[in-house]
């Protein structure tokens, strides 16, 4: 897992489409179905500590836009 795009598709493997057009939202929600499908056994380690890498990457970059437009 490299990219958001992995991680849409890799969610949708489990009937999971998030898009409510806050990208700080979608993200967040991101990150907490990526946290409940590990807590309950569904992906191994290495998946999860991938895309929670990839979501905080995301996240602080969307919040560091979201300053600099203000």
């Amino acid at each position: 897992m490299k990219t958001m795009y992995d991680i849409q598709q890799f969610l949708r493997k489990y009937g999971t489409f998030i898009y409510t057009g806050n990208r700080l939202g979608d993200l967040q929600m991101m990150e907490l179905e990526i946290n409940e499908l590990y807590e309950l056994g569904f992906i191994e380690n290495k998946t999860y500590m991938e895309a929670k890498m990839i979501l905080k990457k995301e996240i602080t970059s969307t919040l560091k836009q979201k300053k600099g437009s203000h």
